[in-house]
C-alpha cells in the first residue's frame, strides 16, 4: 500500500465501485459486535478474572506502544531519530491539550452517554469509554485507511483494522464494561471526517509525517497501557494535540 500521499493518483488508480466510507462503516459495526460479545463474556467472568484481564490489556498496550515507538525511532544502524520531535510534540501537545482541556470534554460527553444509556450505576463506564476510544482511534492505521477509503473507495485497510478493533473492544468490554462499546462514536466521527476530507488532506501528507504520527500515537497507547496496568491517571486525551504537533514539526526535522 502506498503511503506517499503527495501522489494522490496512486490511490485513484486503485479505485473501485465500493462507496467511500464503507471501511469506516464496517469498522464501526465490528466495534459494536465485539462489544456485544464482550458483554456476554463479562456476565460469566468472576471479578478476579476481570481484574487479571484488565492487567493483561494494560501490559499488552504498554508493549504495543513501546514497539510502535521504537520502530520509528530506531533505524537499521541503531541510530536514534525523532527523539527531539517526540519531546517537542508531547510537550507542546500537553500544553495545548491542557489549555483546551480535552479530557474534560471527553468526560462531559461520556457523562452524557452514561446518563442517556441508563448506566448511572456503572462505575467504570467513563474509564471504559475513554480508554477504548483512545486505543482504537489513535494511530496511523485509522488515518491511512480512511484516506485510502476516501480517495479510492478501497476499504481493505480499514477492514483489517475492523478485525483487530473487534477483538480489542471485545476484551475491553469483558474487563471494563459496556462503556467501551460507545467508542464507536468517536471512531466513526474521526475516520468518517478524514474520508470526507481525503482530497484536501492527502496532498499535504508525506511518508515522514505518517511515520511521526505513528511514533507519537504509539507513545499515547503506551500511556493508556500504564493507566490500565498501574491504575495511574495520565490524562491521555489532553496529550492528543501532540499528534497534530508531530505532523506540523515534521518538515523542520
Amino acid at each position: 500500500m502506498p503511503t506517499d500521499f503527495s501522489a494522490v493518483s496512486l490511490f485513484e488508480e486503485r479505485g473501485s465501485s465500493i462507496m467511500p466510507g464503507f471501511g469506516t462503516l464496517i469498522n464501526g459495526l465490528a466495534v459494536i459486535g465485539g462489544g456485544l460479545l464482550g458483554l456476554i463474556f463479562r456476565k460469566s467472568l468472576p471479578q478476579r478474572f476481570q481484574i487479571t484481564l484488565m492487567q493483561a490489556l494494560g501490559l499488552s498496550s504498554i508493549f504495543i506502544g513501546i514497539a510502535g515507538a521504537l520502530e520509528k525511532m530506531l533505524v537499521i544502524q541503531v541510530r536514534v531519530q525523532g527523539t527531539m520531535l517526540a519531546v517537542l510534540s508531547l510537550a507542546a501537545g500537553a500544553l495545548l491539550g491542557e489549555g483546551i482541556n480535552l479530557e474534560y470534554r471527553f468526560e462531559q460527553f461520556g457523562s452524557w452517554l452514561k446518563k442517556k444509556t441508563g448506566s448511572d450505576e456503572d462505575d467504570r463506564f467513563m474509564e471504559a469509554f475513554l480508554t477504548a476510544s483512545l486505543t482504537i482511534c489513535v494511530g496511523a492505521m485509522a488515518i491511512v485507511g480512511a484516506l485510502q477509503d476516501g480517495l479510492a473507495a478501497d476499504p481493505s485497510l480499514l477492514i483489517t483494522k475492523a478485525v483487530l478493533d473487534c477483538l480489542i473492544i471485545m476484551i475491553f468490554t469483558s474487563a471494563l464494561g459496556k462503556g467501551a462499546i460507545f467508542s464507536v462514536i468517536p471512531l466513526v466521527l474521526f475516520q468518517g471526517s478524514i474520508t470526507l476530507l481525503a482530497r484536501l488532506i492527502a496532498p499535504v501528507l508525506s511518508d515522514g509525517m505518517i511515520a511521526n504520527l505513528a511514533m507519537t500515537g504509539s507513545m499515547l497507547i503506551f500511556c493508556v497501557g500504564v493507566n490500565l496496568m498501574f491504575n495511574t491517571k495520565i490524562r491521555v486525551a489532553n496529550l492528543l494535540p501532540a499528534l497534530l504537533i508531530a505532523l506540523l514539526l515534521t518538515p523542520l526535522f
